[in-house]
């Protein structure tokens, strides 16, 4: 069985090392094969998305993905920019579902900018359609019409789109605290009614689940405001790309945040998926050995859990990294004042060493 490592840029290759090293504590026999992408991909003359990475992935059940993006390529056109490798990934195989989970340790509400007795116990679930929306609708362009400068983007959702997704957000919800929010913008956009409705006729089938809809704006205010009460929240691409954002900074850092994009295409025990912390590539502490590898080492804990079937080892490596903060074990940008805190490395041995 493989997993496709693609390190990536910045700190994405030093937190990559930090998972695979977990991977391995718990599944020894799994094999990685690592490619390059992004940034390090089109350093080498190479798409930043190459064929051999690709290769790689065809034949994995999954794709660990470490970041890409790097500051000289922000003004390239799409087609050169490292990002692009993502935005492949996430087209060519169908990546429709991202899931991310949002849970502040306990020991850490002081890191939050909210006030502790806000975020105490916080643990939700986001799931975005990737897929659709705004940013794959077409006509998008630039255009002068009449001498004056415009531009158009489209947002188009179909029924069976915004069907699939809300099945795995009650899913999850099913699984968790059976409260589902669906967020849309109803009172203004045709997009958000439509939503609305299937969503609505989707509920039907999962009357263990309590359902609430709250328009966009509501939702990010909620959000600050008594973010301990949501448990799974699903929205169409671009509020989810907001919203995920905003609820990820409510851990006070995002270096503790993994996430999942999972496709159509099955593997033996589960969904072909990619898996990526979503702190991003961080160029300015990229080599100082100072990341944090939380957000990796939980990626890695989803990744079994929903590509490989393996739910005891998933929730193995989720108890030791909650042991590990809980153990005081803190890497730099956590750490409380006056206490030195761990490397990378020393906070992945940390981890290990809770397993």
């Amino acid at each position: 069985m493989m997993i496709a490592v693609l390190p990536g840029d910045g700190v994405g290759p030093e937190v990559m090392r930090a998972a695979v090293e977990v991977l391995r504590a718990v599944r020894p026999e799994l094999a990685c094969e690592h490619g390059l992408v992004g940034g390090a991909a089109l350093t080498a003359g190479l798409p930043a998305l190459p064929e051999a990475t690709r290769a790689i992935c065809e034949r994995s059940e999954a794709i660990l993905f470490g970041s890409v993006g790097l500051p000289e390529y922000e003004n390239k056109p799409l087609q050169e920019r490292p990002e692009y490798a993502l935005f492949l990934l996430r087209r060519d195989y169908e990546l429709f579902a991202n899931i991310r989970p949002v849970r502040v340790f306990a020991g850490l509400e002081a890191a939050s900018s909210l006030k502790a007795e806000l975020v105490h116990g916080l643990n939700l679930v986001v799931v975005r359609e990737l897929t659709g929306g705004i940013y794959y609708g077409q006509p998008k362009e630039r255009r002068v019409v009449d001498g004056i400068e415009s531009a158009i983007d489209t947002m188009i959702y179909r029924a069976p789109e915004i069907e699939r997704i809300a099945r795995v957000a009650f899913d999850l919800a099913r699984d968790r605290r059976k409260k589902l929010t669906s967020v849309d913008k109803q009172n203004i956009l045709e997009t958000s009614r439509l939503w609305r409705e299937v969503v609505g006729r989707t509920a039907v089938d999962y009357p263990d689940v309590s359902l609430e809809h709250l328009l966009v704006d509501n939702a990010a205010m909620q959000l600050v405001r008594r973010p301990a009460d949501f448990d799974v929240i699903v929205t169409e691409n671009m509020f989810g790309d907001i919203l995920s954002d905003e609820a990820g900074i409510l851990t006070g850092s995002i270096g503790t945040l993994p996430s999942a994009s999972l496709g159509t295409r099955r593997t033996a025990r589960g969904q072909f998926g990619l898996y990526e912390p979503i702190a991003g590539t961080a160029p300015d502490i990229a080599g100082r050995g100072i990341a944090n590898p939380t957000a990796a080492i939980l990626s890695a804990a989803l990744l079994l859990r929903h590509s490989l079937g393996d739910e005891s080892s998933a929730a193995r490596i989720e108890a030791a990294v909650e042991a590990a903060y809980a153990a005081g074990a803190r890497t730099a940008e956590l750490a409380r004042a006056g206490e030195p805190p761990l490397s990378t490395g020393a906070f992945t041995q940390r981890v290990i060493a809770e397993l």
